[in-house]
């Protein structure tokens, strides 16, 4: 028979042998929805995607991208029960009941995934992370070495362990600096443009009452929009207050100040989280946490 198929020119069809193989060939990538924002040319998934993507290719797989609506049950192991995907790494976990729940099923059921940027340590999952408190330490030693001592903290979100990670850095260096923690001077956003502008509001009027010198903001997102909304109280960054945003994100070098900003290796991260997955061979299945570094630009 396989002289016959020979002879005919007979090529096999990559979906019937994965078909075969009860493999689908795919690795899945969960992705938050979330409406009016286009999140390829968001820096922070296009990175991850971008390195997810390179190792896919590299093992001979590829992407299936799934996004999950914020309403819409987390049930990821059906992804593997219909052999959609044979892998999957999770972007924008959140420490919620939902989620941990959709996590801990995959785990149970001995499905191979991975999580990029979001931690729950009690639980053991295979993870690629960021030193984020390190980087929010860096980032606010380094403003208090500048001179600032009121230093306000524009976090996100507590549902993602990263912000969790920065406000512990935030208040690690306030400490080693001797300087008391105010709670007035820590703000939350969403990660989103809009939120850093809307906190301006609160952050115009402590810079004018001297209340604020310096903000260090979570995410570069956060740290422009809150740039554009102080410039319009006449408060210019680098002249009337220090700022460092956090990401180092093309954005954070082409706007006027450039953005002081942490250095964040999301591509990296995508890449070594299926590289982990995919060719376990080469990569140790434990968790990792990768450096970061603080840029230094006009806001500080």
């Amino acid at each position: 028979m396989l002289e016959a198929a020979k002879e005919l020119g007979y090529v096999p069809n990559a979906l019937a042998q994965r078909f075969a193989r009860r493999k689908s060939g795919n690795v899945g990538v969960i992705l938050p929805f979330v409406p009016k924002v286009h999140l390829f040319s968001t820096y922070y998934f296009a990175e991850i995607l971008s390195g997810i993507g390179e190792a896919a290719k590299a093992c001979n797989y590829d992407l299936l991208l799934i996004f999950r609506e914020p309403d819409s049950p987390r049930d990821y192991a059906k992804l593997f029960r219909t052999q959609k995907v044979d892998a999957c790494i999770v972007l924008g976990a959140q420490n919620v009941a939902e989620e941990r729940a959709a996590l801990a099923e995959l785990q149970e059921e001995g499905y191979p995934f991975c999580l990029v940027n979001q931690r729950f340590d009690e639980d053991g999952y295979l993870t690629v992370d960021a030193d984020h408190e390190s980087g929010s330490y860096t980032a606010v030693q380094h403003l208090v070495a500048g001179g600032f001592k009121r230093i306000a903290f524009l976090n996100g979100p507590g549902v993602f362990s990263s912000s969790g990670d920065r406000l512990a850095g935030y208040e690690r260096a306030l400490a080693d600096a001797g300087i008391p923690l105010a709670e007035e001077r820590v703000f939350t956003g969403n990660y989103s443009r809009k939120s850093g502008y809307e906190a301006a509001v609160q952050i115009a009027e402590s810079i004018r009452n001297k209340e604020i010198d310096a903000v260090f903001a979570a995410n570069d997102r956060m740290a422009i929009g809150l740039m554009d909304g102080l410039r319009e109280y006449g408060i210019e960054a680098g002249k009337d207050y220090g700022l460092i945003g956090y990401d180092d994100s093309d954005s954070s070098r082409i706007v006027s100040p450039k953005l002081s900003t942490v250095s964040v290796p999301f591509y990296e991260m995508g890449r070594r989280a299926a590289m982990k997955l995919l060719a376990s061979e080469s990569e140790e299945m434990e968790n990792m946490i990768l450096p970061v570094q603080l840029i230094k630009r006009e806001t500080t």
